[in-house]
């Protein structure tokens, strides 16, 4: 079962009769190897990456942003809400507890174009919440800069200036700053990434005592708390354009049904397929599961997901429930008059389709939220 529901899936939702590829039979095992590599294509990947290599939670910024962009089946709630179709976030790979923090960015494609590069930093609560420097200041600057030089970071010619954003000297949670054109820079050249360094100084220029103000490190604090580097990409891909809807409503179709002949014979033989080929064109379920398909392991969510296909006859007269094409009524009425040799039926296929969202570890246990056009059959007509 599960090769078909591949084989069918890779076809795209098109096709009015999907086949093996390469006229492969569907229970042969080199079938479903070719089935996987059109699927991974199907996903932009060459392979699968690998799971990690212990039990990871991925960071909560990504869990929530795939929520806030995806239903619990992947669906895509709103096409506009995610800049680009790539998220992607990296965890700070130096571990220091000094506010000097790297991220390594080998997992990015060079075909991806960077729309906007993010420092989550998570402060921490203050062990210090009085004192003279309290009484008098009640602000502080965090600034944000490029590593040029690490041995010269005393000096301007060491560092450029990112982003510097006055903060409350009591608090904590999420501080975000801006650094898209260092990332940039270095997606461009890998060599120049040297790192980011933050600093937190008084109103008058002064370094504050690091009790005071005090961000999460990537040694010594929970996996949730950790630096972290957001980056919103797009990679180019698309999909067929296509009627679209930013409220997909996927509840199953079910338009009436002509009445059924009595009897369907071909060559004097009853055909088994009589019932199917006589139902109208309408949508079916079609459940995709990455368990059974063995990708569970670096797919956080969603677990599976409905792709639906479509399935039926589009008999002449096409009624409106058909949904069908102008292009469609006339084949439907030249094949019906017989005006024109090797003119068939029009074809059932999907009419509408909807995007799914994909949040998973990439091969260096990144998370990646990717949103992927065209995937489920919103709705079917003849075409």
């Amino acid at each position: 079962m599960l090769r078909i529901l591949l084989l069918l899936l890779l076809a795209r939702l098109q096709n009015c009769s999907p086949r093996p590829p390469n006229g492969l039979p569907e229970d042969s095992e080199d079938t479903r190897t070719e089935a996987l590599k059109r699927l991974l294509e199907v996903f932009g990947m060459e392979d699968p990456p690998r799971s990690p290599h212990h039990i990871k939670q991925p960071p909560q910024y990504m869990v929530d942003l795939y929520n806030t962009v995806a239903g619990a089946d992947g669906i895509t709630k709103d096409p506009d809400i995610l800049e680009g179709n790539t998220v992607r976030s990296f965890l700070d790979k130096i571990h220091s507890d000094q506010m000097h923090f790297l991220f390594v960015l080998s997992s990015v494609a060079k075909n991806e174009r960077i729309l906007t590069a993010e420092l989550h930093l998570f402060r921490l609560r203050s062990k210090v919440a009085e004192g003279p420097f309290y009484k008098r200041h009640h602000f502080c600057q965090v600034s944000v800069y490029q590593v040029l030089d690490k041995n010269k970071l005393d000096s301007s010619e060491g560092k450029k200036l990112l982003a510097a954003r006055l903060i409350a000297l009591q608090g904590s949670g999420w501080e975000v700053f801006g650094i898209t054109q260092a990332v940039r820079d270095w997606t461009d050249e890998d060599s120049s990434n040297q790192g980011l360094l933050v600093t937190v100084r008084g109103l008058g220029g002064a370094l504050v005592d690091p009790s005071m103000v005090r961000f999460a490190s990537g040694r010594d604090h929970h996996e949730s708390k950790k630096p972290m580097l957001v980056l919103f990409t797009d990679d180019g891909r698309r999909g067929a354009v296509l009627p679209v809807s930013s409220l997909p409503d996927l509840s199953p179709q079910t338009p009436d049904l002509p009445p059924e002949p009595a009897t369907a014979e071909v060559n004097g033989a009853r055909n088994a397929r009589s019932v199917d080929q006589f139902l109208p064109c309408q949508r079916h379920l079609l459940s995709v599961d990455f368990e059974e398909i063995g990708w569970s392991g670096w797919i956080i969510s969603p677990r599976s997901y409905n792709a639906y296909h479509c399935k039926g006859s589009c008999p002449f007269p096409l009624g409106e429930n058909m949904r069908p094409t102008n292009h469609a009524t006339v084949q439907s009425i030249i094949n019906a008059l017989k005006l024109s040799q090797g003119v068939s039926t029009p074809c059932c296929v999907p009419d509408k389709l909807f995007s799914i969202n994909l949040l998973y570890f990439d091969d260096d246990e990144n998370v990646v939220l990717k949103q992927y056009d065209d995937m489920v059959a919103g709705s079917c007509g003849c075409h």
